[in-house]
């Protein structure tokens, strides 16, 4: 995804409850350390891609019993 000359990398997390914290607190030092390898190496492998500005953010979803999903988009997430 880009947002203007930034790449953006995205992780979307779902919970139906707060039984197991918010979504974005699943997103762990391993998740975002795989997500900037994988970021590194998208960027590689792209023309153009080196040196270019990259954001990971991170959407979380909440579904509802009714009516749309609660969706909260942490931009600059780490």
């Amino acid at each position: 995804l880009r947002d203007g000359d930034v790449l953006v990398v995205v992780e979307v997390k779902t919970r139906r409850g707060g039984n197991f914290g918010l979504p974005a607190e699943a997103v762990g030092r391993a998740k975002v350390a795989r997500l900037r390898r994988l970021a590194a190496q998208w960027l590689a492998e792209h023309p153009g891609g080196e040196g270019r500005d990259v954001r990971f953010d991170v959407v979380s979803v909440w579904p509802q019993d009714r009516g749309a999903a609660r969706v909260e988009h942490l931009r600059g997430a780490f």
